[in-house]
């Protein structure tokens, strides 16, 4: 592998930049680094409520084998519970050995049997007897919000690129899921603004509903509601439509909205965990200086405008007190990472002069280039709790902060260790059925998770498709559980969050910061620093964080990523190979 990386410039090399003018609302586009390979497997329940309300949604079943079906869907499990596997047609889509789909993603799924018979026809809108229509939203060509923050973490795109991963992907996914008879008819749609215009927005979203009047959307401009709340007021189901909903966006919009990423509530109820059961109360191991062990003071730095108001921030800070007994020592604001230069100096020294020993940080990737270098200059150097905020935990930022600052760095993240190769993740099944990496890499795979929702709830639908049915599927599946390289996914009133859960991952796991480990980037450059992931990468619902000290900046047990799939991971069968495709019929290892 190579030793050299190509690493963001700063903000002083930078020069007036689109963060100049959109500054904290970069903080949303954390979202877009999670390249997680979600998926959805969903058995629905027959009979569930069409009309389910936010407060009565089903909890969910416990397994796949212990639900009723309707009529035309059955799974591989739930046949073999039942002894009806020779009455079934599964298809070479599916292996015997398994039960699952023969399809070299983690975490593996479910099969379901091939439909025969009347689907039904139009169901709802978008649906006729041959075909779903779903629109892929295509962001601005030159959007400059978006080529900002791909240049900071390496993504390149061409134009094109991410229509034709679109149609890849549904390709792969069309010869493997059940959609009853029916094809997916993906419709690409270029946005005619970048992803902060409103006007534009709303426009796109009314041509969509008007002219052609799909069943769903994958993506939106991720700066603005304004095209959800059209597309929902429109009746169109859309899957990542927005990044700025939180709890109560996403359930006044019931059944229309979904999304993959936590909201920042949901985020936030596992930090706050992770701060009352690990931190307070226990000396600053890992500060630096005469801060060392000292009793720990722990302080906020948080970006304005990540949400439509400060609601998640405020309850943060309220979780911790009721819960935990828990008072922050300071908390500070701020609303542009460039002015930082002048307001950081003031912030950090009131830190240091009140003996703050630990921050959280709460924003975008680009402040903590400002924050740890001022804090180096003064001296300065507490511990860095990190939060969720995805893309400062990415090695390609984190690789542009003072290092020994960011030597003190760990924390709660969403992310997870990736594995060698790409094995089990979307690249590795682009390469596995294509033969080659997918168009525009690792940016163009921001769409698989959205699609990847979609269709685990197209199959578990069955033939009655609805956006009501779509969304009682999703609320009344099994949980999906997690392993080292996925998360947990479920939807619905599962008791992990206060609030009924719209969006897919649940759970989170524990990093520190080693300025001194080779390791790979997010573009697959191999370059000095890199987050461990504590305990091998095992994950936590809420509820579940130890109350012991973190686990942290140990090499032994912190694992930067594997090199196989690691044992609590299930194995991919190496004699799988694509029933379709340019690759048809080789296997992992074939040529």
């Amino acid at each position: 592998m190579s030793r050299g990386t190509q690493v963001p410039r700063t903000i002083e090399e930078h020069g007036p930049s689109p963060i100049a003018r959109w500054g904290p609302m970069v903080a949303i586009l954390a979202s877009l680094a999670l390249v997680a390979a979600v998926v959805v497997f969903v058995d629905p329940i027959d009979g569930a409520p069409t009309a389910s309300s936010a407060t009565t949604a089903p909890a969910g079943a416990k397994d796949t084998t212990d639900i009723e079906l309707p009529p035309g869907v059955m799974t591989y499990d739930q046949a073999k519970a039942k002894g009806t596997l020779d009455e079934y047609d599964f298809g070479d889509r599916c292996d015997p050995d398994t039960g699952t789909l023969a399809l070299p993603l983690a975490p593996q799924q479910n099969c379901f049997a091939k439909f025969t018979g009347d689907n039904g026809g139009e169901t709802t809108p978008g649906v006729t007897a041959d075909e779903i229509k779903v629109v892929a939203y295509l962001n601005q060509p030159g959007d400059p919000i978006l080529e900002f923050i791909y240049g900071q973490i390496g993504l390149k795109t061409k134009p094109g690129d991410a229509q034709r991963a679109y149609a890849n992907f549904n390709e792969i996914f069309g010869e493997y899921y059940e959609f009853y008879g029916r094809k997916v008819k993906l419709i690409p749609y270029t946005a005619t603004g970048n992803i902060q215009d409103s006007v534009a927005a709303t426009a796109d979203a009314e041509t969509i509903a008007r002219d052609i009047k799909p069943f769903a959307v994958i993506n939106g401009p991720q700066l603005s509601n304004a095209f959800a709340d059209t597309i929902s007021a429109n009746g169109v189901l859309c899957v990542g439509c927005t990044s700025t909903g939180d709890d109560s966006f996403y359930a006044d919009r019931d059944p229309t909205q979904w999304g993959v990423q936590k909201t920042l509530t949901q985020n936030l109820v596992l930090v706050a965990e992770y701060l009352g059961k690990r931190l307070f109360d226990r000396p600053a191991k890992w500060a630096g200086g005469p801060l060392k062990n000292k009793p720990r003071k722990i302080a906020l730095i948080a970006a304005e405008g990540a949400e439509a108001d400060d609601d998640p921030v405020k309850q943060f800070i309220q979780t911790l007190a009721d819960d935990y007994d828990a008072k922050l020592t300071k908390i500070q604001r701020y609303d542009d990472p460039l002015a930082l230069g002048s307001t950081g100096r003031a912030m950090l020294s009131q830190f240091k002069s009140a003996g703050v020993t630990t921050i959280v940080f709460v924003g975008d990737p680009i402040a903590p280039q400002t924050l740890t270098r001022i804090a180096t200059e003064q001296n300065y150097f507490p511990e860095w709790v990190t939060s969720g905020s995805t893309l400062v935990e990415n090695n390609v930022f984190s690789r542009t902060y003072d290092q020994k600052q960011w030597a003190n760095a760990f924390g709660p993240t969403s992310l997870f260790p990736r594995v060698a190769g790409g094995l089990g993740s979307p690249i590795g099944l682009h390469k596995w059925y294509f033969g080659i990496d997918p168009p525009g890499g690792a940016a163009t795979l921001l769409a698989v998770p959205n699609l990847q929702v979609l269709f685990g709830a197209l199959q578990g639908a069955g033939p009655d498709l609805t956006p009501e049915r779509f969304r009682d599927v999703l609320f009344a599946s099994p949980v999906l559980p997690s392993s080292p390289i996925a998360p947990q996914v479920s939807f619905g009133n599962r008791g992990f969050f206060p609030n009924p859960d719209y969006v897919a991952l649940d759970d989170m796991t524990e990093i520190s910061w080693d300025p001194a480990v080779m390791a790979l980037d997010e573009g697959g450059v191999e370059g000095k620093g890199g987050w461990r992931y504590s305990d091998g990468g095992k994950r936590y619902l809420p509820g579940e964080w130890p109350d012991d000290e973190p686990h942290v900046f140990d090499p032994e047990t912190g694992v930067t990523g594997f090199d196989e799939l690691p044992p609590t991971a299930q194995e991919i069968p190496a004699d799988w190979a694509p029933i379709a495709g340019p690759r048809k019929g080789k296997t992992l290892g074939g040529q």
